[in-house]
């Protein structure tokens, strides 16, 4: 059975930092395509990165520079680097795995987890 476990979200200010952490049990991170969404109140749910292996990553343009997405073999986790957060990153971010289709589109995942929320204040 297939579980992602989401943690690190929390309250920032602007210009703060965070980092999330997806902790994965019943498959191999760094042999699926991993990836972060994020969906806040009213709107849909948006790609923000993703990662396959060692370093094909993807990333929604409104994140780029600012966040990173990697992945540990080891502890078997992928994580987001939040930098330099603005209001507008304020939603319940999700940690999804196993990818067949567009990295950045949710329907292309299978497994999810329960999300994490990251509020940023002005």
């Amino acid at each position: 059975q297939v579980q992602l476990v989401e943690s690190g979200g929390g309250s920032v200010q602007a210009g703060g930092s965070l980092r999330l952490s997806c902790a994965a049990s019943g498959l191999t991170v760094s042999s699926n395509r991993m990836g972060w969404f994020r969906q806040a109140p009213g709107k849909e749910r948006e790609g923000v990165a993703s990662i396959f292996g060692g370093g094909s990553t993807y990333y929604a343009d409104s994140v780029k520079g600012r966040f990173t997405i990697s992945q540990d073999s080891a502890k078997n986790t992928a994580y987001l680097e939040m930098n330099s957060l603005e209001p507008e990153d304020t939603a319940m971010y999700y940690c999804a795995a196993r990818c067949i289709g567009n990295p950045l589109r949710a329907y292309a995942y299978s497994y999810w987890g329960q999300g994490t929320q990251v509020t940023v204040s002005s």
